[in-house]
């Protein structure tokens, strides 16, 4: 008997991961995640978007538009400044992050001086906005490699039923 045929690449495993993760987001807008993995193909962290530990989630806004402070813009924590600070206690340098969306230029700054190399993103569609227009720049500066993630799939379908084990 051969091996089995039809099984995920590493990219789709890893944004699959960071999609995952996202699902644990309560940002009724929009739900980001995030995978940091090793050159050993070894995650080393994980995130979502959403507030810092001990700030309880039903009492800080998630709206998009009005005061700022009346936002979530000033609250929340995206996913990858989630996963770096959720890492498994590694240095990170050398290590590739995935995201659902291109990292802003705050995450940028959090990529860079953790170290991490490569940027595998999904969705860009702040592409030719200020932010994303610096989060590229200061990369790019840095020597941060940074791609759309190449599937072959569209989607993956997971079952919690234990006949499919």
């Amino acid at each position: 008997m051969s091996k089995r045929t039809g099984y995920i690449s590493w990219d789709e495993y890893f944004m699959g991961v960071a999609l995952l993760s996202a699902k644990r987001s309560k940002d009724p807008s929009t739900q980001v995640g995030a995978c940091i993995v090793n050159t050993k193909n070894k995650i080393v962290g994980a995130g979502y978007n959403g507030l810092p530990a001990g700030c309880d989630d039903d009492e800080f806004p998630w709206s998009k538009q009005g005061a700022f402070l009346d936002t979530k813009y000033p609250y929340v924590c995206h996913a990858e400044l989630n996963a770096i600070l959720n890492n498994i206690g590694m240095d990170l340098h050398g290590c590739r992050i995935y995201t659902a969306l291109f990292p802003c230029n705050e995450c940028a700054k959090a990529i860079i001086q953790s170290g991490i190399t490569e940027v595998i993103y999904l969705s860009d569609k702040y592409d030719g906005t200020d932010a994303s227009l610096a989060s590229k720049k200061m990369l790019q500066t840095a020597g941060v490699q940074f791609r759309k993630v190449n599937t072959g799939i569209s989607s993956i379908e997971l079952s919690f039923l234990d006949e499919h084990v």
